[in-house]
C-alpha cells in the first residue's frame, strides 16, 4: 500500500464534517479505468459542494507509483481546513490526498452469483447530494452493519419512502419484460461510475420503483467500478428469510459480458 502524503489534520473539515468528495478508482498497469467518468463525477461533486476541482495532472500524479497487475486508487478531496464551525472558509485551500492498495477481484462471485439481503436502513432524501460520492457515508457504514454472515455479499437499501436506490457499495440493475432498469437517484444515492459508462452503451431505462420490482425480475445485478458485475442468485428479507432465487443463464451473462468488457474482466 502506498499513500500520497499521508495523514490529516484534526482541523480539516472532511475529518471534521466529511466536507469533501472521493474517486475509488481501479488501475490495469497503472492505467485507470473510467477515468473520463471518475473525473465527470467528482467535477460534478466539487461544483455541488463549491470545491475547487484541482488539475488533471495532480489527480493523476498517483498513476505513476502503480506496478503492474491490479490496483485500486482512491483519491479524496476535501475542503481543506478552516472556518468557524460549520461556516466554510470564505478562501478555503482543498487538500488533497491519495492511496494505493493491491486488488484482486471476487471472481467466484461472477461465476457463482451473490446472496444479498435488504437492508433495516432507509436512505434520507436529499437531492442536493444525490448522485456524489462525498464522504459522509455513515448511512452505508449503519446499513453495512446489519449483518456478519460472509454468505450475504450485499445489502440493498431503500430511500425513506420505500423506493429501491442502490446497495451498500454498489448500483442495482435488473432486466423486467424485457427491459433493463435501475433505480433514479436524483433524491439520494450515489451514480456510480459503471453505472454511467454501461447507461452510455445499454438502453437502460432509470426508474422508480419498490422492491417488489425485483419479484418480478428475470435477472439482478450488483456492479460498481472494481468489482465489476455480480449476478444475484439469491434475495434474502431483513432477517435472513429468501425471497427469490435465480438461475443464472445466458442474460445474466451477457450484462455481465458488456461490464467487464469497460473494466477488462473476463466474461465469466
Amino acid at each position: 500500500m502506498a499513500d500520497g502524503q499521508a495523514g490529516w489534520p484534526l482541523a480539516d473539515r472532511g475529518v471534521a464534517y466529511g466536507d469533501g468528495l472521493f474517486e475509488t478508482v481501479l488501475l490495469r498497469d497503472g492505467r485507470p479505468l473510467l477515468w473520463d467518468e471518475h473525473l465527470a463525477r467528482l467535477a460534478r461533486g466539487c461544483h455541488a459542494l463549491g470545491i475547487a476541482l484541482p488539475r488533471e495532472h495532480e489527480l493523476a500524479a498517483p498513476l505513476a507509483e502503480a506496478g503492474p497487475g491490479l490496483a485500486v486508487l482512491k483519491l479524496t478531496l476535501t475542503r481543506g481546513s478552516g472556518g468557524r464551525g460549520y461556516r466554510p472558509p470564505a478562501d478555503p485551500a482543498p487538500r488533497l490526498r491519495w492511496q494505493l492498495t493491491a486488488f484482486a477481484p471476487a471472481e467466484a462471485r461472477w461465476r457463482e452469483g451473490v446472496r444479498v439481503r435488504h437492508c433495516r436502513l432507509r436512505l434520507g432524501i436529499q437531492p442536493a447530494l444525490a448522485g456524489l460520492k462525498h464522504l459522509n457515508r455513515l448511512e452505508n457504514v449503519l446499513a453495512r452493519a446489519e449483518w456478519d454472515d460472509e454468505a450475504i455479499a450485499e445489502g440493498l437499501l431503500c430511500d425513506s419512502h420505500g423506493r429501491l436506490v442502490e446497495a451498500t457499495a454498489m448500483n442495482l440493475f435488473w432486466r423486467r419484460d424485457g427491459r433493463l432498469e435501475t433505480p433514479r437517484l436524483d433524491r439520494c444515492g450515489v451514480a456510480g461510475t459503471l453505472r454511467e459508462a454501461l447507461m452510455a452503451r445499454l438502453p437502460i431505462a432509470e426508474v422508480e420503483a419498490g422492491p417488489e420490482a425485483l419479484m418480478q425480475a428475470e435477472a439482478v445485478w450488483l456492479g460498481n467500478s472494481v468489482q465489476g458485475a455480480w449476478p444475484l442468485a439469491r434475495l434474502d428479507d431483513a432477517v435472513g428469510q429468501p425471497l427469490m432465487r435465480w438461475p443464472l443463464g445466458a442474460v445474466h451473462r451477457a450484462f455481465q459480458a458488456e461490464a467487464h468488457r469497460l473494466l477488462g474482466y473476463p466474461a465469466p
